[in-house]
């Protein structure tokens, strides 16, 4: 037997009643229009008959009179009956069409019904599909927890020394000056998870000079003061990794000068001995001279008659026979301010070719000079060089040519900054301002390396250097393939600057002519990024110092500092979560529903450095502390996740691919599966900011939701919090600050953070499509606004903020956008506290500054996705950002940024990102990714 089913009896009955209905309404419509014509008919016979001769009636008479009056009233009776039958009959038509019109409008209530039905149908069935896809998922995950043999790796336990030097004999002097980290280093002091501890020795308790010498006071404060900020300096001497001794800079009166002249080393070796912890033999002792001045006649080294023992040297001047390579450390003169904000010291990026194509500022000095002369003796050949280097630089300023070229070989030399004490072959020139001004119209600057062979590195070479990187002019190491600067172990300095054998000095001027802008710009950037990284402040000189060190052990940095998420919510106060009210917006399925999964972090502790460490150090890299994660961190091959490496792969189709249902199934895409936090900054929109949250409800990926409360007033008590499946932590600001957007708080668990403003309404689509253009660009800012900056034609010297419709963009606003955990601390850390003050002073500008701080690590522009250019709150009140000030104070914001940043890293791109098939044509049993994206 044939069953039908609920819709198609519904429609089956409703047919019967229809053709039922027809028939009624026939009948009587034939009743109403047949029956006045049969009486019309009948009536109009009877006048006729009535009216026919006289002779016609008199057949008629035997009729009688009462005939015809019985006739009249049954006729009229007979027409009052049709009346009150058509009565009845439209009476009846009108209840049929009452009831028509009700069965009508229940028809529609049943088919509304019928819709709702299908909508929670496929409401239903894609929350089970999402069930099944997670269920799946987690059962992948589970037996690739059972297969992994290896824990997971976090921020390293400290495993320290407990124990104090022991006491050994010292070692003989021809092996100290062989001393190599594997022979004369104590490596059980330092483990790989010890942090590096690093001790102290106050130079006012335990001095190390001869009587009536002294370090400097200003060096030895400031040295002190700077240590004290290192994170790995220690109080403990049981655990400490190794031992600082500060030698510094210090000068005797001229009286106290040897017979020649000289100046005898102030340093006591014996006090060196008498240190508590010297051990013996000083190993894991570093002597740090960081003297501004060369205190030694004869070598510039104060440690050339000092038995040192296995104590590492780390000074400005060495000689080659002095230098122990790969052990002792050759660094910069302190030079620069103690810390703070230094880019003001540094002179504008641009224009890349200046006033001068190349300068010179010093003397040189002769071989017959009587005063402070050099006491390597030089042959004959090298006379002659040197002689024929002046003379053909000399001819090479009067040339005829476009390049201007500044050289000046006679001065008198200035004692303001340097003291030319050492066996220098030149000595500076003019005062410091008066060069600097010199060096910021220079292209390139000559340095003249030393011309005995045996000097490996003087104060005055690596002061010279540490001048030109601060100009911005790039240095020219005439005799560079015989010197070795600063951390040159780990610093590529031929990025930074040019060396040149001085026998190719004829070929000078055309290798100079023949470098284009651009190369000059890489070498001006990398020298500015060299220079206040590592060469700029006191703080950044003993932090490398430590640094270097620490690398050579291959023991990583401490953990960088996060920011402590204290609740809104006290212990005793739990927010009231409920249901959010409507029903999910995206009706396609989207990705899994997964329990919130930490993005796995500090995995790469003791390889970082091994496999990346010339990027860590010389590109994108921070090699004073250790991410959890980077956004630069190498990713496998494709082949790689099905054979062998597959843990935490999700591959789309099970690696055949797929459109529309198997892409929602998988992440895919070429790192393992993730999810991504959302970091919402709001203040005294509380509704508002309900709404927002509300809207996140059954959102795939989505590991947690972070509300930074930017207001001094805790939120209302009775507020109902939407219960959306996901955490929601409500942070405390410190402070009102639009910098809080960025703040690394500890519970950012995921690398991915999308940064939203509480007022955006973004789809569950648009989101996910955004995630996963990010997943793809992990370097690079990914979101929806998109703005540009615009050259101000009227001023010709400046930016302008723009955010028309255009086809070129060079923003994404963090308003809406995906970017890497590890920009938020670098927002904090690296980036110049002078822009974050911009920021609270005009309350303003704080995502021009991220796209800044990416931009200029990266060189790349930010990826704009979708075809969302703007967002919109009706019930919003109104935005700051329509205020014409607002535009103002963002023209401001961005020369000012320029200025501190030296250039504008900001890069145009004409690229957005859509979804692969979108407005792609496919076949009916086949769904794109995306419906509407």
């Amino acid at each position: 037997m044939i069953q039908l089913k609920s819709e198609n009896r519904q429609q089956f009955c409703y047919w019967l009643a229809h053709v039922k209905l027809s028939r009624i309404v026939v009948t009587v419509l034939a009743i109403l229009i047949f029956t006045p014509l049969i009486t019309h008919f009948y009536l109009s016979k009877v006048e006729r008959n009535s009216s026919t001769s006289l002779n016609s009636a008199r057949f008629h008479l035997d009729l009688s009179d009462e005939f015809s009056s019985i006739n009249e009233i049954d006729l009229r009776v007979g027409v009052e009956e049709l009346v009150r039958i058509r009565n009845s009959v439209l009476s009846e038509l009108r209840n049929i069409e009452k009831k028509r019109q009700e069965l009508k409008q229940e028809l529609q209530t049943f088919s509304k019904n019928v819709e709702e039905a299908k909508l929670d149908l496929a409401h239903h069935q894609n929350n089970l599909n999402k069930l099944k896809i997670s269920v799946e998922q987690a059962q992948v995950a589970q037996q690739e927890a059972l297969q992994e043999n290896t824990p997971d790796l976090a921020a390293p336990k400290r495993l320290t020394s407990d124990t104090l030097p022991p006491i050994l004999q010292p070692i003989p002097r021809n092996r100290s000056v062989n001393c190599k980290m594997f022979s004369c280093f104590d490596h059980s002091r330092c483990s790989l998870t010890s942090g590096f501890p690093v001790y102290l020795y106050d130079p006012d308790q335990y001095p190390v000079m001869h009587d009536g010498w002294d370090v400097d006071g200003f060096l030895k404060t400031t040295l002190k003061q700077a240590l004290g900020l290192n994170p790995h300096l220690t109080s403990n001497p049981a655990q400490a990794c190794i031992y600082l001794v500060l030698v510094g800079e210090a000068l005797k009166d001229a009286d106290d000068a040897g017979e020649n002249g000289e100046i005898f080393p102030p340093l006591d070796s014996e006090a060196l001995k008498r240190l508590p912890y010297w051990g013996g033999d000083g190993r894991n002792h570093i002597l740090l001279n960081l003297a501004r001045r060369d205190l030694s006649a004869n070598s510039g080294d104060i440690f050339s008659v000092v038995d040192t023992g296995r104590a590492i040297v780390v000074q400005s001047t060495f000689t080659r026979r002095r230098f122990r390579a790969d052990f002792d450390l050759i660094v910069p003169p302190v030079l620069g301010p103690p810390g703070g904000d230094i880019w003001r010291e540094c002179a504008p990026m641009l224009p890349a070719r200046r006033r001068y194509l190349l300068s010179f500022q010093g003397e040189i000095k002769s071989n017959k000079s009587n005063v402070r002369h050099v006491a390597y003796p030089r042959d004959r050949d090298d006379v002659e060089l040197n002689s024929f280097i002046l003379d053909h630089l000399r001819q090479l300023v009067k040339t005829h040519t476009s390049d201007q070229i500044s050289l000046e070989f006679e001065c008198v030399p200035a004692n303001d900054d340097f003291m030319d004490t050492g066996p220098q072959d030149w000595a500076l020139c003019g005062t410091d301002s008066s060069r600097r001004g010199v060096l910021k119209d220079s292209t390139f600057v000559l340095i003249f390396a030393p011309a005995s062979d045996e000097l490996l590195s003087t104060t005055l070479l690596q002061a010279r250097v540490y001048e030109a990187l601060r100009a911005g002019a790039v240095p020219v190491v005439l005799g560079g393939d015989q010197v070795k600067l600063a951390y040159d172990e780990v610093i590529q300095w031929r990025r930074v600057g040019i060396f040149v054998p001085r026998t190719r000095v004829t070929e000078l001027h055309f290798l100079l002519r023949s470098i284009p802008d651009e190369d000059i710009l890489l070498f001006r950037r990398q020298g500015r990024l060299v220079w206040e990284r590592y060469l700029s402040s006191v703080q950044a000189t003993l932090d490398t110092i430590i640094a270097v060190l620490r690398y050579r052990m291959n023991i990583p940095a401490l953990p960088v500092e996060t920011v402590t998420a204290v609740s809104v919510f006290n212990n005793t106060f739990q927010p009231v979560l409920v249901p959010p009210a409507g029903e999910l917006e995206q009706e396609e399925s989207l990705g899994p529903l997964e329990p919130s999964y930490n993005s796995p972090a500090f995995r790469r502790n003791f390889s970082l450095l091994l496999t990346q460490g010339h990027e860590v150090w010389n590109d994108w890299g921070d090699p004073f502390r250790l991410y959890p994660t980077l956004p630069m961190d190498p990713i496998l091959p494709s082949d790689a996740k099905f054979l062998g490496s597959g843990r935490g792969f999700r591959p789309i189709g099970n690696g055949q691919g797929g459109a529309g249902k198997e892409f929602s199934e998988a992440l895919g895409g070429n790192t393992p599966r993730e999810q991504f936090t959302i970091m919402l900054l709001t203040y005294e929109r509380e509704q508002v900011l309900l709404d927002s949250i509300s809207r996140l409800r059954g959102l795939p990926y989505l590991h947690s939701v972070v509300v930074v409360w930017n207001s001094p007033r805790p939120p209302n008590p009775e507020l109902r919090w939407p219960d959306i499946g996901a955490p929601v932590h409500v942070i405390k600001a410190a402070r009102n600050s639009l910098n809080n957007r960025f703040l690394p708080l500890e519970n950012l668990q995921t690398e991915a953070i999308l940064s939203v403003d509480d007022d955006a309404h973004l789809r569950h689509d648009e989101i996910l499509f955004g995630f996963r253009v990010w997943r793809e660009h992990r370097d690079r800012i990914v979101g929806f606004p998109g703005r540009f900056h615009a050259w101000d034609l009227n001023t010709k010297n400046g930016w302008l903020y723009n955010s028309n419709y255009s086809c070129e963009l060079s923003m994404v606003l963090t308003g809406a956008a995906f970017l890497h955990r590890h920009y938020l601390h670098l927002y904090w850390t690296w980036l110049p506290q002078a822009i974050r003050d911009k920021v609270d002073e005009y309350m303003n500008c704080e995502d021009i500054a991220m796209n800044f701080l990416v931009s200029h690590i990266t060189r790349k522009p930010p990826v704009k996705v979708t075809s969302r250019w703007t967002f919109r709150c009706p019930g919003c009140p109104q935005s700051l950002s329509e205020d014409d000030t607002h535009f103002q104070e963002r023209h401001k914001c961005i020369n000012f940024f320029t200025q501190v940043f030296g250039y504008t890293p900001l890069l145009n791109t004409q690229y957005r990102a859509d979804s692969i098939l979108f407005k792609t044509r496919i076949p009916h049993d086949k769904q794109k990714c995306f419906k509407f994206i």
